[in-house]
C-alpha cells in the first residue's frame, strides 16, 4: 500500500505543478500585444503541451487514489466524513482542470475577453483547493 500511496502523492504533486503554471501562461497570453503573433503562438504552444502533459499526470493520480480508496479501504466506515469532503475537493480540482482546457481553447480562438488580472486571480484557485484537500487528508477534521 505504501508504494501505491507514494506514487499517488507524486502524481498529485506533479498534476498540481501543471495546474499552478498553466494559468500563468494564460496571464502572459492576456498581456500579449495584438501585433506579437510569434509570441502569442509560442505561448499557445507551451500552454497546449503543458495541458496535455498535466492531463497525463492527472490520470494516474486519480487511478491510484481510487485504488487506495476502493482496494485498501482508505476513508471507508464510520468517522470518515472527511473522505466525502476530500472527494468533493477532488471533483472541484477535476472541474478546474477541465475549465483550464476550455479557457485554453478560448484563448487560442481569440474569443477570451478576460484580463490578465482575472487570470491572476483564477491562478489562486488550485492553491486553495490543494490546501483544503491536504488539510482534510492529514487532519481529518470530521
Amino acid at each position: 500500500m505504501l508504494w501505491v500511496k507514494s506514487f499517488h502523492i507524486i502524481f498529485v504533486a506533479s498534476w498540481f505543478a501543471g495546474l499552478f503554471y498553466l494559468p500563468r501562461i494564460f496571464v502572459n497570453l492576456a498581456m500579449v500585444h495584438a501585433d506579437s503573433i510569434a509570441e502569442r503562438e509560442r505561448l499557445l504552444l507551451m500552454a497546449r503541451k503543458l495541458y496535455r502533459f498535466t492531463t497525463l499526470l492527472a490520470a494516474p493520480a486519480l487511478v491510484l487514489g481510487l485504488w487506495l480508496w476502493a482496494y485498501y479501504g482508505i476513508g471507508w466506515g464510520p468517522g470518515n466524513a472527511w473522505m466525502h469532503a476530500k472527494l468533493a475537493g477532488v471533483a472541484l480540482v477535476i472541474a478546474y482542470h477541465l475549465l483550464c482546457g476550455a479557457m485554453l481553447r478560448q484563448l487560442a480562438s481569440g474569443a477570451s475577453q478576460k484580463s490578465h488580472v482575472w487570470y491572476r486571480w483564477f491562478n489562486e484557485i488550485p492553491v486553495l483547493l490543494l490546501t483544503a484537500v491536504v488539510i482534510l487528508v492529514v487532519v481529518k477534521p470530521f
